[in-house]
């Protein structure tokens, strides 16, 4: 069926509100089920592909079903795409992470002493407080402020130092 402006104005307006409620059943979006109808009506437009009065609402129905069908297709595609993507970059993170505490272990073991490294065990792995890690070692919180001051100062130095 060839059809004119006035024509495809009416097959609009008489199949419209149908379509959109299928295409909605579908895409659960109120802006993906007016783009679906209006992207199924223009390419008739343009087309205009041969058909009788009676198969139009059949033809448009399949119409919408199949591009709804195609943005779901895409809809997937693109979550798996992301979930991918997010997942190489926890990776990517993880791993900068852990060669960041590498780094870190490493400048701790060779670079503060003894009791450096006692009391930020202590502190940072063991989560205790100043006087708690005070009372363990028999030292007094002030002097573990300065380990741990003297010992964030000198961890600073040297990883500025390395990424120079």
């Amino acid at each position: 069926m060839n059809y004119n402006k006035k024509q495809f104005e009416h097959i609009y307006k008489c199949n419209y509100r149908q379509m959109y409620r299928f295409a909605f059943s579908f895409l659960k979006e109120e802006e993906d089920a007016r783009d679906a109808v209006s992207h199924v009506f223009t390419e008739m437009w343009h087309r205009q592909p041969p058909l009788d009065e009676g198969c139009i609402t059949g033809y448009l129905m399949a119409a919408v079903r199949n591009h709804c069908l195609n943005i779901l297709r895409t809809r997937r595609q693109n979550a798996t795409i992301e979930t991918e993507l997010k997942a190489m970059q926890d990776a990517h993170h993880e791993q900068e992470r852990q060669e960041l505490m590498n780094e870190l272990a490493r400048i701790i073991d060779e670079n503060l002493t003894e009791q450096d490294k006692r009391v930020l065990a202590l502190h940072y792995d063991e989560e205790m407080t100043y006087s708690e890690t005070a009372k363990a070692l028999g030292i007094s919180p002030s002097t573990v402020n300065k380990h741990i001051s003297h010992s964030l100062t000198k961890i600073r130095s040297i990883l500025k130092t390395q990424h120079s």
